[in-house]
């Protein structure tokens, strides 16, 4: 497939030694992979596969890209982010409806020049799709989460990068949505070196998965943890919320609550029941979502919270 490029490569690999120290780590055991750092738009994991999937749409003469996603997707943001660099117009398809004194990447979409469909409660895929047919030849198709067969090579690349620093990394612990930044570290790495994190996105995380990282791996073999989804999707959980705390306090980065601070709750919670021991070497991979952070109530409330703030 042809490929743009929207970043620069290699993103930092982060030593992380007071969160190691908190978590019961070595110094030198743990390890934080800057994907938020990539590319336009405020940054994020997916730039990596916008660069294949934007390639290819230019490639096929596309001037529209059409994308869906939850309200607050960083990855409608992101191709927003990407469509305006590539002089592309951007339809996003988003679920729900639009709410009063909307925030956080929903404002981003808007500046970026991004056109907002709201599906209310119809399959986010299936109308994406029908908006795409009916803006005829022009317009390109991106997938969910941006996660295809071919997408997903930007995260063979990334494993590329954290086996150049740290080739004999145990664990690479990383949040899944639609499944392809799991699939590429799976597809280059292995399922025994990759720890996926059910972020809720999704009802078949395990069989997404399997099916992108096109390789021969039993569902036994993939690395999962489903524990951390809580109450749902957009909502903050108490131990997410603990690990977003720790990981602020200790290294000074803030994770998202719905992707980032997910993993960083799977990381705590593996590191609780030995599934992640001191003296490995782990990779927590920082997959960005900054800006949705602020159009998350539950997350804006807490933080109020820990700041003095009482209603």
């Amino acid at each position: 497939m042809p490929k743009v490029t929207l970043s620069q490569y290699p993103t930092p690999l982060e030593p992380a030694p007071r969160l190691a120290a908190a978590l019961g780590l070595g110094p030198n055991d743990l390890w934080i992979k800057r994907d938020d750092l990539l590319g336009p738009g405020g940054g994020g994991n997916k730039i990596r596969k916008l660069e294949w999937l934007c390639g290819a749409a230019i490639e096929a003469g596309a001037t529209t890209l059409v994308t869906s996603g939850a309200a607050q997707s960083n990855h409608a943001r992101l191709t927003a982010a990407a469509g305006a660099r590539l002089g592309l117009d951007v339809v996003l398809v988003l679920a729900g409806a639009p709410e009063p004194n909307e925030s956080g990447n929903i404002v981003l979409d808007g500046l970026l020049g991004a056109r907002i469909v709201w599906a209310g409660t119809d399959s986010l895929e299936e109308r994406a799709a029908e908006t795409a047919a009916a803006l005829g030849e022009g317009a390109a198709l991106i997938p969910f989460g941006g996660t295809s067969l071919d997408s997903v090579e930007g995260y063979v690349s990334c494993a590329d990068e954290i086996l150049a620093e740290i080739p004999s990394v145990n664990t690479i612990v990383a949040a899944v949505g639609s499944g392809g930044t799991m699939a590429g570290l799976v597809r280059r790495l292995g399922a025994e070196r990759v720890l996926g994190v059910d972020c809720g996105a999704v009802s078949d995380p395990v069989d997404r998965v399997l099916h992108f990282a096109d390789r021969p791996i039993d569902r036994e073999q993939l690395r999962f943890r489903h524990d951390v989804v809580g109450e749902g999707y957009a909502v903050l959980s108490d131990s997410v919320a603990a690990a977003m705390t720790m990981v602020a306090r200790t290294e000074g980065l803030v994770l998202d609550p719905v992707y980032s601070g997910r993993a960083a709750a799977g990381l705590v919670a593996a590191v609780q029941d030995s599934t992640i021991k001191a003296g490995e070497r782990t990779v927590l991979l920082h997959t960005g979502g900054l800006p949705g952070l602020f159009g998350h109530r539950g997350t804006v409330e807490f933080g109020l919270r820990q700041a003095g703030y009482r209603h």
